[in-house]
């Protein structure tokens, strides 16, 4: 199974969280006794990371105090950039090739979704891979779904239907970004580039998942750990 290096989302404002990000950065919101960040690095405990680069801004001194003794490069943003700047801005710290990313705003139970994106790489045919869960399945989404998935698991956009969502894991070559001319942009930009060509694809999580966006999930993504 092919390695990647992983870059961990940590560098958002965590607004939707409401008082309780008012003191601390989001992944440092404990979920089961646990900061979300350490259940996020529980899951890049695996042979298919070869490394692992977190981003930082807001109230970043806390993250980075957290990591210290640990093995993690940081990539600090000032101003923050959003998912494809701030991806964008780790690649020197992060390397050349396809690089795996994860939310650190979830927690997990069944397959590695790590393992599950190495497993099903194809690098031949994809220019990203996502994990994605059916809508039902999904604890603590708010709001529509996001992607189609055809018979051969590539993806389009969904337009007002019922559709997967996705996890917040992923895979993605990174070369598109170069010529993108913002300094702050998401990585849906990315994302509907490799669309145009039908080279993104999803697969399905083999197990639990709860985004903890907003303080009525945390809960909802005890009850899912405690099972």
């Amino acid at each position: 199974m092919q390695s990647f290096p992983l870059m961990l989302f940590a560098a958002g404002f965590g607004t939707r969280m409401g008082a309780l990000t008012s003191n601390r950065p989001k992944p440092m919101i404990k979920v089961a006794g646990r900061a979300l960040l350490d259940h996020a690095l529980d899951i890049a405990a695996v042979p298919c990371v070869a490394r692992r680069v977190v981003n930082l801004h807001y109230l970043g001194s806390q993250i980075a105090q957290h990591l210290q003794d640990q093995n993690i490069a940081l990539s600090w943003e000032d101003p923050i950039l959003d998912t494809g700047g701030g991806l964008r801005a780790a690649l020197p710290l992060l390397g050349a090739g396809p690089v795996m990313m994860l939310n650190t705003d979830a927690v997990w139970t069944g397959a590695n979704p790590l393992q599950q994106l190495a497993a099903a790489w194809d690098g031949d045919k994809m220019d990203g891979l996502m994990l994605l869960s059916a809508p039902d399945q999904a604890l603590g989404h708010k709001g529509a779904g996001d992607f189609v998935v055809d018979g051969q698991g590539r993806l389009s956009r969904a337009k007002g239907v019922v559709a997967p969502v996705y996890l917040g894991a992923q895979i993605l070559r990174t070369d598109g970004l170069a010529a993108i001319d913002q300094q702050v942009f998401s990585l849906n930009v990315l994302w509907d580039q490799m669309i145009e060509k039908s080279r993104l694809y999803g697969v399905f999580h083999q197990g639990g998942w709860c985004d903890v966006g907003h303080p009525e999930a945390i809960p909802l993504a005890e009850s899912l750990l405690h099972g």
